[in-house]
């Protein structure tokens, strides 16, 4: 059985699983991610990949996948939003410690294709993940081949841009699509509701201890489940754009299928119905074309491990 490592490198956690090649986690770790210091964090990616492969001797690579932009030789993270990485060679760096092969990947590549090849993608060769969580990310898959660009950061389609001049994005631009379809956006679209129509927002505020600070994701899931008019409203908003967002991809893509994770994806229907329906309104040629499948991510938070280690067997 051949065995790989997976590591989810994150802003605030490092996940590592020992992954069969049938996609399953045999053995989990998890330890904090020194976000301030490059050093530091290698040492704990280190420390988990050293913890796993002592039980499991057959690990023969391991895949890293991480937010930020890896080049195109899968060694080298130019810049992570979350972590002190600038050029960071941090290939050689785990390489060195651990004596294995190392390949680097983007997180949302990483969770493209876990879903693609054991979850919610299986049997598909052109599949887009969209991850809507607290930004957009994204990872494509043509004709079977995880599509990565010419210098490895392509599919960052959270920030192509839908309102010229309009809210301003931590990348630096204004009006990226991230800021009116991601899980900061359905917040944002609460507590807006919250501060300008307090009545109308009654079981938002009640379950945010009343104030629109205190509204969060969960609370504005939790209020739509129940029916609540505001909420759904938030929800019906955020999916519009979603699916527009969508319906551009397909345009310039053509995929078979959309998977759509990350937190947001956590309401199910709520989301996807409302999701859907803003699709189809906005397909060019709808009518007159084949309509790409989507579909709710299978694997959840195991997906970005299972990625990465699957792309350290190719």
């Amino acid at each position: 059985m051949a065995l790989t490592i997976g590591v989810d490198v994150g802003g605030t956690k490092v996940a590592a699983g020992v992954v069969d090649d049938r996609g399953t986690i045999l053995e989990q770790v998890r330890r904090p991610t020194p976000s301030t210091d490059p050093q530091q964090t290698a040492e704990v990616i280190a420390e988990v990949v050293d913890l796993l492969k002592g039980k499991y001797e057959q690990v023969s690579a391991v895949g890293l996948g991480t937010a930020g932009f890896v080049d195109e030789t899968r060694s080298t993270v130019l810049f992570a939003p979350n972590l002190a990485w600038r050029n960071e060679p941090i290939k050689q760096k785990v390489e060195d410690r651990v004596g294995l092969p190392v390949v680097v990947e983007n997180d949302g590549n990483a969770t493209a294709w876990g879903e693609a090849r054991f979850g919610a993608g299986r049997g598909h060769d052109f599949v887009v993940l969209v991850t809507l969580g607290t930004g957009i990310g994204a990872g494509i898959i043509i004709g079977g081949e995880l599509y990565r660009g010419r210098f490895g950061i392509g599919a960052e389609v959270g920030h192509f841009r839908v309102v010229p001049d309009g809210r301003r994005c931590g990348c630096g631009n204004r009006g990226c699509w991230e800021q009116y379809a991601s899980g900061n956006a359905l917040v944002h679209e609460a507590r807006e509701l919250a501060r300008v129509s307090p009545a109308m927002a009654g079981r938002l505020l009640e379950l945010g201890e009343g104030r629109p600070e205190g509204i969060s994701g969960p609370e504005v899931t939790q209020a739509a489940r129940e029916g609540d008019a505001a909420a759904l409203e938030c929800f019906g908003t955020v999916a519009a754009w979603a699916g527009q967002g969508l319906a551009d991809l397909a345009a310039i893509l053509d995929p078979g299928l959309f998977v759509i994770g990350g937190g947001l994806s956590d309401a199910g229907d709520l989301l996807l119905d409302p999701v859907r329906a803003a699709f189809e309104r906005s397909l060019t040629g709808r009518g007159h074309r084949p309509t790409p499948q989507i579909r709710i991510a299978e694997l959840g938070s195991a997906a970005g491990i299972v990625g990465a280690a699957d792309l350290a067997r190719l």
